[in-house]
């Protein structure tokens, strides 16, 4: 079998999953999901921290996470526009190919582990 491309695995099922194996991406695509574009201040390390991460040290923790890790892998693969200057985020360009996903999680939240989104 041979090793496949980088366009043939694009949106490939184990990519989506990876994409929304971390909770903070999820909540992140969800906002985006539910309000189209979304301002930046509202994605905030509060707004997606859960109860244990209440503390300084945690939310700041998760701060460098957001802006270093997850807002920056979700623009690179294409699901969200990440505009530093205004301070926006947008469905991007591939945002269609995981939005049937995030539908089905939606649907059946209430079958789902207590961490989603």
């Amino acid at each position: 079998m041979s090793a496949k491309t980088i366009e043939e695995n694009e949106g490939s099922l184990s990519e989506l999953f990876e994409i929304l194996s971390h909770k903070y991406r999820r909540r992140i695509l969800v906002a985006v999901a539910q309000h189209n574009p979304q301002d930046e201040d509202d994605i905030t390390s509060e707004s997606i921290a859960d109860e244990h991460e209440e503390d300084g040290d945690a939310r700041d923790l998760l701060h460098l996470q957001l802006y270093h890790a997850h807002l920056p892998k979700l623009a690179d693969a294409g699901f969200i526009n990440w505009d530093r200057d205004t301070s926006t985020i947008t469905r991007g360009a591939r945002f269609k190919k995981i939005a049937p996903l995030l539908r089905l999680m939606r649907d059946h939240q209430d079958e789902l582990p207590d961490d989603w989104p």
